[in-house]
């Protein structure tokens, strides 16, 4: 199922259109993105037989995050091989991990401010639980999941890196430099949840490209070693790293300019489309 965010309304996704979730159960389920994942095992029971009679077309710039207002947000860096590799760094012996805020949360489509000239691209698959979990075992760790997105963890590398100790919550949450969508995707759609393409392009010339698999923590071991030490709530939100190709390691380095377009696509689940403007 492909489930998410209408002009703010939860919404379910269909070959027929969008189905709006509050007006197709009656009001059994609220309008509200976010009240749904509280409710999660008893959604997606109804929708997977709800009817296609309120599908409506849509544009793509009428989407919103799928998780707008998460409790929680955890990023982890470092987590492809061959980013590691460009980066010049160790592999971790533990998962680094960051915040992003919500107040940097924004959707699929349209214009982001830039704020300095060094704000960078980072594709990556984020994922949104759905039940609540504390040390969960790497072998039920997808029973926690609630479906797979697309982000753009955008970084702007002089406040990301000033200072003598990395800022990388501060310099990766400005306004909507968290960009996710189109859709949620829940699990059971993916021949193999741990082993998707992912990639972008700027102006149409593909910058990233590598395979979920490629990562030191795969999506369980990840919500496995942050469990064993936080609770993780539904609706939560986690970033699980960006493969090679990011701006900073280009010789010279080449960062988002006024007038780009950026393109983040993840088989399975669709694509985000973005263009930047200038302060």
């Amino acid at each position: 199922m492909r489930i998410g965010n209408l002009s703010g309304r939860l919404t379910i996704f269909t070959e027929a259109g969008a189905v709006d979730v509050e007006r197709a159960s009656d009001g059994h389920f609220a309008a509200n993105p976010e009240s749904i994942y509280p409710r999660w095992a008893e959604f997606t029971q109804w929708a997977r037989t709800c009817p296609d009679d309120y599908a409506v077309d849509f544009l793509p710039a009428e989407l919103g995050p799928p998780s707008p207002k998460p409790a929680q947000i955890f990023a982890i860096g470092a987590n492809y091989r061959d980013h590691i590799a460009e980066g010049g760094i160790e592999t971790p012996e533990y998962p680094m991990v960051f915040t992003k805020f919500v107040s940097s949360v924004t959707g699929p489509a349209g214009a982001i401010t830039l704020t300095t000239a060094t704000v960078d691209w980072e594709a990556e698959l984020v994922v949104i639980i759905g039940k609540e979990g504390h040390k969960v075992a790497v072998e039920n760790a997808w029973d926690y999941v609630a479906g797979l997105t697309i982000g753009q963890d955008l970084s702007d590398r002089v406040i990301q890196l000033r200072g003598p100790i990395p800022q990388l919550s501060l310099g990766k949450s400005l306004p909507n430099f968290s960009p996710t969508g189109p859709w949620l995707v829940t699990p059971d759609e993916f021949a193999d949840p741990d082993n998707l393409e992912i990639s972008c392009a700027l102006n149409g010339d593909t910058k990233q490209k590598a395979r979920t698999a490629d990562m030191i923590y795969s999506v369980p071991a990840f919500i496995s070693e942050l469990s064993a030490i936080v609770m993780l709530y539904p609706g939560d939100v986690l970033w699980t790293g960006t493969p090679a190709g990011v701006g900073i390691a280009e010789k010279p380095p080449r960062y988002l300019r006024a007038g780009d377009e950026l393109v983040t696509v993840i088989d399975g689940i669709g694509e985000m489309r973005h263009n930047f403007l200038q302060a």
